[in-house]
């Protein structure tokens, strides 16, 4: 049943705003979340349904930055239509609370990017699946000694700059974030040019120093992919891209983001507490995860890597490489919260508020601030998802999962 034009109200709940988490009602309507004291001083009007939530918390929907697939599809190899494979994702990321998501394309050949960029499409969630803010490039334009999983036949490097760029994957129309490594770019003009276009870039699979870091995060660069990993690690006299955590060489009104897979194998947990408790602020949990999540142990595919999958992580065939995670996005604020010693709003943000600041909608995503999408998850006391809304509908509820399974 649509809820065009219905007014809705979520009670017995607790919610999550403000960076605090209150006993309060939360009202929707037209998809969007309402301030409920115009409707009833100006309007006079009651809800036209009221939910019970029985206690739950809500939270904003999750947002995950980095994903390369999962449930047996993978975004830079998709066999068949990539758009089958982005919607089976979007579908099943559901379960896990995620209402919007990047598809990951990692490093690939320019005509692997001109046959799938055009076919992801910025949309809107439903209830067919989680929305996709836009395609994350993670490559080519990274340092071959930091590639990871990545395929060093097509690294490539910006000798041409931002036409490097466009002619790589064709077009940036569908593209909102891309992963590069500075010392690839020395006077930062492609980053300010891409920034201009309206992309957000994030610094990773590098061995540049901290000074490389602090120019390129001048020229327009916010974010830091998967902090730890793919990059030179900490050294006390030159910290690299980890030292963009506490620089003062930024610019006053700059904040550094960097994405965390907090699954217990990419960042050891003393890691991860440095990490947090040297800018809190900052820290974006993303999944990484790659076609095998959702799925058993198994042979699987990231790109054009063969990845070998146990019951804790993925490597690379044959190495005790890392290749993307099986970890999902509720199992990873679970671990942060534990691991850390963080609140709970402070981990539920990381998932939500602060990936939504990395790409500028915070007026529409990641708070649940009056006039926002009305995409927010269910959770129980012990953080496990219930219930998935986007728009103001219920897209998945694990009550209906266990009817259907019984």
């Amino acid at each position: 049943m649509s809820s065009s034009g219905k007014l809705i109200q979520f009670c017995n709940c607790t919610i999550l705003r403000d960076s605090q988490i209150i006993q309060e009602d939360l009202w929707v309507r037209d998809a969007k979340i309402i301030n409920p004291e115009p409707v009833f001083y100006d309007e006079k009007l009651e809800a036209d349904v009221k939910i019970d939530c029985k206690n739950k918390l809500i939270a904003p929907g999750f947002i995950d930055l980095q994903i390369n697939g999962g449930f047996g599809y993978d975004f830079s190899t998709p066999k068949g239509d990539v758009v089958t494979c982005v919607d089976m994702v979007a579908k099943g990321i559901l379960a896990h609370g995620v209402t919007s998501f990047c598809p990951t394309v990692i490093t690939s050949s320019p005509k692997q990017y001109h046959e799938i960029v055009p076919k992801i499409k910025i949309k809107n969630g439903s209830k067919h699946g989680a929305g996709v803010l836009g395609i994350h490039v993670e490559g080519p334009f990274i340092n071959k000694e930091k590639r990871g999983a990545h395929p060093v036949q097509h690294i490539k490097t910006l000798e041409n700059g931002i036409k490097e760029i466009k002619n790589t994957y064709g077009s940036l129309d569908n593209i909102r974030l891309i992963t590069i490594a500075p010392e690839l770019d020395p006077k930062g003009d492609v980053i300010e040019e891409l920034v201009r276009s309206g992309v957000t870039v994030s610094l990773g699979h590098s061995a540049c120093n901290l000074s490389d870091g602090e120019r390129s995060v001048r020229h327009g660069a916010t974010f830091i992919t998967h902090l730890f990993n793919a990059m030179l690690p900490f050294h006390h006299r030159d910290p690299g891209l980890v030292g963009l955590l506490t620089s003062q060489k930024l610019p006053k009104n700059k904040s550094i983001f960097y994405g965390i897979i907090a699954d217990g194998i990419h960042t050891h947990t003393a890691a991860l507490r440095i990490a947090y408790h040297s800018n809190p602020k900052g820290l974006v949990l993303v999944t990484d995860a790659m076609s095998a999540m959702g799925l058993q142990p198994g042979i699987y595919n990231i790109g054009d890597q063969e990845v070998e999958v146990t019951n804790t992580c993925a490597v690379l065939t044959g190495t005790q490489t890392l290749s993307g995670s099986i970890a999902t996005m509720d199992s990873c604020i679970r671990f942060l919260l534990e691991s850390v010693g963080c609140s709970l709003v402070n981990a539920l943000e990381c998932a939500t508020l602060h990936p939504a600041q990395v790409m500028g909608i915070t007026e529409m995503k990641g708070t649940l601030d009056f006039g926002t999408d009305a995409d927010f998850v269910m959770l129980d006391q012990d953080l496990q998802v219930q219930d998935t809304y986007i728009g103001g509908e219920c897209v998945w509820s694990k009550a209906d999962q266990a009817c259907r399974n019984y």
